[in-house]
């Protein structure tokens, strides 16, 4: 059972709604985490702001953001972000349920993927207090400082959405997957 409450989309009226509309644009879904975050319509907005500006302009494909957002789950331990990204990042970023698998555990065959894994692997452990050497790394397998910066928005990203949803108990509205799997 949630501990938060969880706006209804069908109900909602004004800035609610119309972020609810902009969430099932951007989502093609209004699931139960942005339901939360409608708590505060400012946080909705922002996430949505996030998510719609690293997927529009960002560098970072579709699927290196989901490997991202998988491993920080796994990492976090939530399961709510990762049944999500795990069905995101199968259905829609075009991940195979073995990439998805190995993203879990911050591995992926294309090396500058990996890369990018490791680094946000380390920022997720070492709370962003990453070594002159990873960061060194991650500029030899081809990151840019602008790459690595949206890597650390995502990470951001990710471990927001996990706090919340661990914090909140939100009830999982996808396929269950859980990090002891």
């Amino acid at each position: 059972m949630p501990r938060l409450h969880t706006a209804e989309p069908e109900i909602a009226t004004g800035q609610a709604a119309a972020l609810f509309t902009a969430t099932h644009r951007a989502l093609g879904v209004v699931p139960n985490l942005a339901r939360v975050m409608a708590n505060s319509p400012s946080v909705l907005k922002g996430y949505l702001g996030a998510v719609t500006v690293l997927s529009t302009e960002g560098t970072l494909s579709a699927d290196v953001g989901e490997r991202i957002a998988l491993l920080v789950a796994q990492e976090n331990g939530s399961d709510y972000c990762l049944s999500v990204h795990a069905f995101r990042g199968t259905r829609t970023a075009g991940l195979s349920a073995a990439e998805a698998t190995r993203a879990r555990r911050g591995e992926a065959d294309d090396p500058w993927a990996a890369a990018v894994l490791d680094l946000a692997a380390a920022m997720v452990r070492d709370r962003g207090a990453v070594a002159d050497e990873q960061l060194a790394a991650a500029r030899r397998a081809g990151l840019s400082d602008g790459q690595i910066v949206e890597v650390v928005a995502h990470v951001a990203l990710n471990v927001f959405t996990n706090y919340l949803a661990t914090a909140a108990r939100i009830d999982v509205d996808w396929p269950l997957l859980r990090h002891t799997d």
